[in-house]
């Protein structure tokens, strides 16, 4: 069995290899080839469909339960104001730079290596599966949410983001409205009572104000944000329709059917259709009381909730968001992560499962 050590360093080795590895959402065939030949050279079997790449431990035992290792391979476009190369792992000032390595290259590499540590363990108390996937920045049909369907029935999850190695024990789902409001064309010279766009104000309006009314310990209330409005094509040509984008950040007291249900009891009428773009990206939590939970704590990890999204809206199964990095700094120009965050992660990954699966 290869120790922490050596494990470490072959992961910050992956690490930079992935980096100089494009692998925007749904473009990822190259880094799942990296994935491939980590479980190669570490003789682990593996599966594979589409991009995704998963595995269980040696020594699986059908009767007990299964719990996921699970982080993403794929990233976002690089911004304008990129001054590196964002595919070239620049290391300098103990920091590694390039494109996903803090959003999520270093949780990956860093939950592969603790798979790895743990892939010939016996007697365990859970199952391991690890799972790399594709397509968690787009929200695409092929990642996570795809592999789901392959494997067994899933007792929790470690969701490898960056988390500074705190326990994000609640994620806000994500719930996005199309919103037509519809009034009566005409000539701008005319008067006309029924102007879609100043129909509109009013949904614009109900949205700035309404407040739901649970509130959550974790994550706190929802926020509901109008983003994007459209109507019109000429300057004297009142529009027939006003359209509106509305994006819900969704606590844990609520399902994204309920926000459906409340928003549309609210605003239903002939002149407004709302359409939901999705309802899979829910809400995420676990137990303060859960044993990884308790783990964490025992190893003065802080709890926490958290506003971004991951691949935990498609899990049904609580689930624990943590791993190295700060998701302060993805999606900047010249990202990065500390070595020194990859090389803490690890072990302390290690001592969470030591915890909860021995």
């Amino acid at each position: 069995m290869k120790t922490i050590e050596q494990l470490t360093s072959e992961a910050i080795d992956l690490l930079k290899k992935l980096i100089a590895t494009p692998s925007f959402s749904g473009e990822e065939h190259h880094t799942a080839l990296l994935i491939e030949a980590w479980f190669k050279h570490n003789t682990i079997p593996y599966q594979r469909e589409n991009n995704n790449i998963w595995a269980y431990n040696k020594y699986v035992d059908e009767s007990k339960p299964y719990l996921l290792l699970n982080s993403h391979q794929d990233t976002v476009f690089p911004n304008k104001d990129y001054t590196h190369n964002p595919f070239e792992a620049i290391e300098k000032e103990g920091k590694i730079f390039g494109l996903g390595s803090n959003d999520a290259g270093g949780c990956l590499v860093s939950l592969l290596a603790t798979f790895t540590y743990f892939y010939l363990h016996k007697d365990m108390k859970y199952n391991l599966i690890m799972v790399a996937s594709a397509e968690e920045e787009n929200s695409g049909e092929k990642g996570l949410n795809s592999v789901l369907a392959h494997l067994p029935q899933l007792e929790c999850a470690i969701i490898g983001e960056p988390t500074l190695m705190q326990l994000a024990i609640a994620e806000k789902g994500l719930l996005v409205l199309d919103i037509i409001v519809k009034g009566t064309a005409g000539h701008a010279a005319h008067n006309n009572p029924d102007n879609s766009i100043y129909n509109a104000l009013e949904i614009i309006e109900w949205f700035k104000n309404y407040s739901f009314e649970k509130i959550s310990n974790v994550l706190g209330p929802m926020k509901m944000t109008v983003s994007q409005i459209e109507a019109g094509k000429q300057h004297n040509l009142v529009p027939e329709e006003c359209r509106l984008v509305v994006d819900i950040r969704v606590n844990d007291c609520y399902t994204n059917e309920e926000i459906v249900s409340i928003v549309k009891k609210n605003l239903s009428s002939e002149k407004v259709l709302i359409v939901p773009r999705s309802l899979k990206l829910k809400s995420s939590s676990i137990p303060k009381n859960h044993p990884l939970v308790l783990a964490g704590m025992e190893l003065d990890r802080e709890i926490y909730g958290s506003p971004t999204l991951s691949d935990q809206a498609v899990l049904n199964c609580p689930s624990l968001k943590m791993g190295p990095g700060n998701s302060l700094r993805s999606h900047t120009a010249n990202e990065y992560i500390f070595r020194e965050e990859i090389v803490e992660a690890i072990p302390l990954y290690i001592e969470l499962l030591n915890r909860t699966i021995l």
